[in-house]
């Protein structure tokens, strides 16, 4: 029985696919499920492994999502992996689960920054990496240079390089031949009779409850069994196990070195954390915990309050929801004086908090207030005190500070040589402090510089595809806390504080990012009837300020024929009112969801 049993492990390949963001991952995973004819021709559709409706129209792979297929009498397992560095936590937990990983190079762009951090990723994992040049199909696709690049980054010989295109299918099949030639079989990681599995990912089903998407590493669990999870020490019963169609295909048992679904049984979803080792009840007492994952480390905070207040609790149990399908979320409750209840959120960069309150809105119904995003600053008080302060209403008073630090971060720019001097210049801007330039060949570099978290948060991505002409690419790091003289600047609309449009700013920046902020203001509000005052505050005094006109209704509308002088009377009864109207300058003023969306994004 062992030895039939070891017989099938010889024959399971698991693997993921790493690349940067739009080299093609997902395209050439839609090839190989046609080539192994994992689904049937009729259900086919691009991108099939993207299953949210915000992955099709985007264009980019959010979630993690693993299928099972069968080729040649072996059993391949694949997860697909997102490109973007605000999804990197997502490929690192992909990379435990597999023996081995496709290294996935758009042969038109060559090795971007995220090709090399998704690869480092996978080195210090000891995985198999398979080189693959992308979209040599195309007429811009330049085979030679590539080749040279993979080359030079890996040390591999050109033969191991596999020249494919996930358009055409070309090279598909040398691919899978590659997978169960060169990525080694999984094997036990322990001589004792006991089951575990790792949790790599989880998911919460309005039928089936929690489901843990786990890597098999020890024995086996069945339909039936009494299982615990090590971490939490919750106890249910597996109500299902199976594989990934990539729907969920029930086979009743998950066994050694599958990747492929628990139906927990979990209602609760905090009772199943990503990380974390399940096995059978029976012997949990003998079973070593798995190494789990690093924990994620947020680097963009904002507040999400609910637009109605009585919505508050369908929110929480949303964001609840969401961390199930989200390892990298950290959230808190929060109160606002004038937002009510909600929950300060800790994201991986701003794109991350885009997709967050997108699937709030679309896959819950909830409309949402969302302040701007700051990162996580440590103060030093006077009186020796020390916190961590996440939003700008926590901002103590100036006399008892006695210092703030800012995180800062490694950045890794990829562009090609005649570009150098734009980006220089972009993150000197931006406070960058340069490091060093590499050469990757006579054509393109990389620039190495440390810089401010808070100023790569919002448009820095498009400055740099803008300033490259779509050409540069960038990954960063955290590297460490340096000291930062910043000030708490308020907004004001009608007179009235903002507390979700309140900010931290550098001293010397305050009076642009003031202007900036209520000339978006300006642009973006809808007109009301006074005159409306946009103000941006530091302390008591206003350091910028417009003033959107009232808006105009038609009095004289229902006029029809008569004396000039009956225009006249009701065009100055209106004059009397708006003047007493701008007086008060005052009223109930209500910020639309897209007005916040724009300043998010700059």
């Amino acid at each position: 029985m062992a030895l039939v049993f070891f017989k099938y492990m010889e024959n399971i390949r698991n693997f993921c696919v790493i690349a940067h963001i739009d080299h093609g991952k997902s395209t050439l995973a839609d090839r190989m499920l046609e080539l192994t004819e994992t689904i049937d021709k009729r259900k086919m559709k691009n991108q099939i492994l993207d299953q949210m409706d915000i992955e099709r129209e985007r264009g980019i792979t959010i979630k993690l999502q693993p299928v099972t297929m069968k080729y040649n009498g072996y059993i391949l397992n694949l997860i697909d992996t997102p490109g973007h560095v605000d999804f990197n936590y997502e490929v690192s937990r992909s990379l435990a689960a597999v023996e081995g990983a496709i290294l996935l190079v758009d042969a038109t762009q060559g090795i971007q920054a995220q090709t090399l951090a998704n690869l480092y990723l996978a080195i210090e994992q000891d995985l198999t990496i398979i080189p693959v040049a992308n979209k040599i199909d195309l007429p811009a696709a330049d085979k030679g240079k590539t080749e040279r690049e993979i080359v030079e980054l890996l040390g591999c010989d050109k033969s191991e390089i596999i020249y494919a295109s996930g358009k055409t299918g070309e090279g598909v099949k040398d691919i899978l031949d590659a997978v169960i030639k060169r990525v080694p079989c999984p094997k036990n990681q322990s001589d004792k009779n006991y089951a575990r599995a790792l949790i790599f990912d989880s998911n919460y089903d309005e039928y089936k409850g929690v489901v843990a998407y786990a890597r098999m590493v020890d024995g086996s669990i069945k339909k039936g069994d009494k299982i615990k999870l090590l971490a939490t020490g919750a106890e249910s019963e597996a109500l299902d196990a199976g594989i990934f169609k990539p729907a969920y295909h029930s086979t009743g048992e998950l066994k050694t070195g599958e990747i492929g679904y628990i139906v927990t049984g979990f209602k609760n979803v905090n009772e199943c954390r990503v990380g974390d080792t399940i096995t059978l009840l029976k012997n949990f007492s003998d079973v070593d915990l798995l190494k789990g994952y690093n924990e994620a480390k947020p680097m963009v905070f904002a507040g999400i309050f609910p637009k109605e207040g009585n919505e508050y609790g369908e929110l929480r149990e949303a964001i609840d929801r969401l961390k199930l399908n989200d390892a990298a979320l950290v959230y808190e409750p929060e109160h606002s004086h004038a937002l009510g209840f909600g929950f300060r959120c800790g994201f991986l960069g701003i794109l991350h908090l885009e997709i967050f309150q997108e699937r709030l809105r679309r896959e819950f119904n909830l409309e949402l207030i969302v302040t701007l995003p700051s990162v996580a600053y440590q103060v030093y008080l006077k009186n020796n005190e020390k916190f961590i302060m996440r939003t700008p209403q926590q901002f103590p008073a100036r006399e008892k500070i006695e210092k703030i630090e800012e995180p800062w971060v490694t950045l890794d720019i990829i562009t090609p040589k005649e570009y150098v001097g734009n980006i220089m210049s972009l993150a000197q801007e931006r406070r960058g402090v340069y490091k060093n330039t590499e050469y990757i060949d006579e054509t393109r570099a990389i620039l190495h510089y440390n810089i401010p978290m808070s100023m790569i948060l919002t448009d820095f991505y498009d400055k740099i595809k803008s300033v490259s002409s779509g050409y540069a690419s960038i990954n960063y790091e955290f590297s460490d806390y340096r000291e930062a003289k910043v000030i708490k600047m308020d907004i004001l609309v009608a007179e009235e504080n903002v507390e979700a449009l309140a900010t931290i700013v550098y001293e010397d920046d305050a009076f642009r990012r003031g202007k900036e902020i209520v000339s978006i203001l300006k642009t973006s509000m809808p007109k009301q009837m006074f005159v409306l005052k946009l103000q941006a505050a530091i302390g008591g005094k206003v350091i910028a300020g417009e003033r959107l006109s009232a808006m105009r209704k038609d009095v004289t509308a229902k006029l029809y024929g008569g004396d000039v002088s009956r225009k006249k009377k009701l065009l100055e009864k209106q004059k009397k009112g708006k003047k007493k109207m701008m007086a008060a300058g005052k009223g109930s003023v209500d910020i639309p969801s897209e007005t916040f969306v724009k300043l998010l994004k700059k």
